[in-house]
């Protein structure tokens, strides 16, 4: 690895895998499926390969809620994408999603199955198919469609430009971290200032919006993203805070968060998702227990 005081950049760029640090593996500079390997395909309408990293934790939590208000279409199969391990290089996540991203969706329920890719592309197909949690009168969708657009776009520095640098990085650069911590803080601050004034992100209704920012941003202030609330002063954010401990106390928020789980408590963990009794069920601990038996 080149020295970070003395670097001058080559004039024709060169991929070096060593240079990756934490998650080096996952990361390349091509497209395309490395390998053959067919998803799985379960009995309900939604099909999700995905992971619980935020972006994961959105769809999860979307299609949880759906099913609170009583959408049984909305009942799905979740399978684990292990991206650590490169699944979604295989030839069937390329299938779904080309960029090779977690979360993918493939709805069965239309006349040939469709494809949905991308975190909140997913979450305004589910809201518009079922007509829940994104709002009706113009002015206010446009104020929900708005805050979905500003997490997509600021999510990146946060995700990878403060939590790789601050977190995953090889060497700590003291340059990055900064730039990045200073962008972080200043969309905090945004939120914060925002928050002040409203219950939820489009007002006082909860939508697509909050599913979407919760994961990233509540997940930095409750410090479950990065162990960097301290370092960030997240509890200065009181509006963020107090916003984002309300949502993590709903029932469809902690049963999206546990779905395609790979670490943290086993209880906590399902991997795959197919019915709602796999929370009673099939959770990591008790797959454990009744191996050990």
């Amino acid at each position: 690895m080149s020295s970070q005081d003395n670097y001058t950049p080559p004039k024709v760029w060169q991929w070096n895998a060593e240079n990756g640090g934490a998650w080096a593996s996952i990361n390349r500079p091509i497209a395309g499926p490395t390998h053959d390997k067919d998803l799985p395909v379960g009995k309900h309408p939604l099909q999700l390969y995905s992971m619980a990293t935020p972006n994961g934790q959105k769809v999860t939590i979307m299609l949880e809620e759906l099913l609170a208000l009583g959408e049984t279409g909305a009942e799905y199969d979740a399978y684990l994408i292990k991206i650590g391990d490169g699944d979604q290089f295989g030839s069937g996540f390329v299938e779904v999603n080309p960029n090779s991203k977690i979360p993918a969706l493939l709805d069965q329920s239309t006349p040939t199955p469709t494809r949905v890719f991308e975190s909140g592309s997913i979450l305004l197909y589910l809201a518009e198919k079922f007509g829940q949690l994104i709002p009706t009168d113009h002015q206010t969708r446009t104020e929900c469609l708005s805050w979905l657009f500003w997490q997509m776009g600021s999510a990146p520095y946060l995700g990878g430009g403060f939590g790789h640098f601050y977190s995953y990085a090889p060497t700590k650069i003291e340059y990055c971290i900064d730039r990045f911590t200073m962008e972080t803080k200043r969309q905090l601050d945004v939120m914060n200032r925002h928050l002040e004034t409203h219950q939820f992100m489009a007002g006082d209704q909860y939508t697509i919006a909050d599913i979407a920012i919760w994961p990233w941003y509540g997940g930095v202030v409750r410090n479950v993203l990065y162990s960097a609330a301290e370092f960030l002063d997240a509890s200065s954010y009181t509006h963020v805070v107090r916003w984002a401990e309300e949502i993590a106390e709903r029932p469809a928020v902690k049963r999206g968060r546990m779905v395609n789980r790979t670490w943290g408590a086993l209880e906590e963990q399902l991997h795959e998702r197919h019915d709602a009794e796999d929370f009673e069920t099939r959770t990591q601990d008790k797959v454990k227990a009744a191996s050990d038996l």
